[in-house]
């Protein structure tokens, strides 16, 4: 058997005598010199390339490593309830962002984790705008549900899919269509630009998109440039998604005495297409069960519904994830709005759907969800109106 010669690495080795190579000691010299000088080079090569690899992955790990943060620091949860406040501090962990839960049947906020950031002026919404947008094409009959928009030469979406897969031409090209007022009056009638709750003290509005952006619509209305929004804001559209078109006031009470006496406050009624909430749901659904959100995903009998968003808040320097979801169970409908925000990599939707997917399997394993509702007082609630929105 032919023995390796000192210094050359087994890999550089295998290409001076492979096996079947028909190498043998009678190759001429000239032929030997270039295989061997060739087998250096490349050993070399590979040894340098992996050298530099190692390097930059260690750089790497280096500048991209979160911090560890208490995210729940400061926090006031004196009217939180309890068990959901838990399980919400244990899946955010140690991440900076924001979660916050709400009763989508009374506005009632059940606890807000990381409140210095909830109630900040917002952050870039990245593709959770997709909602108001598909809710926009769908009322303004720009699409129905079923509708094949192309956006390649032998690509097609309709909303479920697009939704389910956060498709930004899908979007950007029912953008393009909708027209930038448009969007910004549908933007605003659900609950964007204004402050989503009833005398939440600290919270300020985010903001709408004052003009069109350079790059087209696209970036408007599959990316969110242009509006700044709160979690806060999210769960609100999120809770009128759930429960079928009522825009509540948020309220977040400060004892449990204050929750028992809650009364729900409607801001408005959205106006949309009659079908407009059912159809873009079976896109949230298939976000979690096939599309950006499968990290969401842990119980086909109590199933969630959500959109993703990723991008970066350039105006913050922040990498952003958010993920705003319901589930749809007998009793105990949430509303989970997960809100990341970090200077490192790695921060996404498919995170921040983990991070929610946690939530709901801590409290399923509560038989949270399974308790009896009986007790639930859902009442008349009284319809406030404080102005007008949103006039064609």
């Amino acid at each position: 058997m032919a023995t390796r010669p000192a210094g050359f690495s087994a890999f550089a080795y295998s290409f001076l005598a492979p096996p079947g190579s028909g190498f043998s000691p009678n190759m001429s010299r000239l032929t030997l010199g270039w295989v061997v000088a060739a087998a250096f080079v490349l050993s070399a090569g590979v040894a340098s390339a992996a050298s530099a690899s190692a390097a930059s992955g260690r750089r790497s790990a280096v500048r991209h490593r979160a911090h560890p943060v208490d995210p729940a620091a400061g926090d006031d949860s004196e009217g939180d309830d309890p068990t959901v406040r838990r399980a919400a501090v244990e899946a955010l962990g140690t991440r900076r962002g924001s979660v916050v839960v709400v009763d989508p049947d009374n506005g009632r906020v059940l606890t807000i984790v990381g409140q210095k950031l909830a109630f900040e002026t917002g952050f870039i919404p990245c593709s959770t705008i997709k909602l108001v947008t598909a809710l926009a094409a769908l009322t303004e009959h720009v699409v129905e549900r079923d509708t094949f928009v192309r956006i390649g030469r032998y690509l097609s979406y309709n909303m479920t899919t697009a939704l389910a897969r956060s498709n930004n031409e899908y979007f950007g090209a029912l953008g393009s269509r909708l027209g930038f007022e448009t969007v910004t009056r549908y933007a605003r009638m659900m609950g964007l630009g204004e402050k989503a709750g009833l005398d939440i003290s600290g919270e300020q509005p985010g903001e709408v998109a004052t003009a069109q952006p350079k790059g087209g619509m696209i970036l408007m209305t599959a990316y969110g440039e242009g509006f700044q929004m709160t979690p806060l804001e999210l769960a609100a559209l999120l809770s009128a998604i759930a429960n079928g078109g009522t825009l509540y006031y948020l309220q977040y009470p400060h004892s449990a005495d204050e929750a028992s006496h809650l009364a729900p406050q409607v801001k408005r009624q959205l106006e949309l297409a009659p079908n407009g909430i059912d159809d873009i749901k079976m896109g949230m659904r298939g976000a979690v069960e096939y599309g950006t959100a499968r990290g969401a995903a842990y119980d086909p009998n109590e199933p969630i519904l959500g959109k993703t968003g990723t991008c970066t808040d350039y105006r913050a320097g922040n990498f952003m994830g958010w993920f705003g979801s319901f589930n749809e169970v007998g009793f105990h409908k949430l509303v989970v709005v997960v809100m990341l925000a970090s200077p490192y990599k790695g921060v996404n939707g498919p995170l921040a759907s983990a991070v929610a997917g946690n939530l709901y399997r801590n409290l399923s394993a509560q038989r949270y969800f399974t308790a009896d509702g009986s007790s639930r007082q859902p009442g008349m609630p009284e319809i406030l109106v404080t102005s007008p929105c949103c006039s064609r």
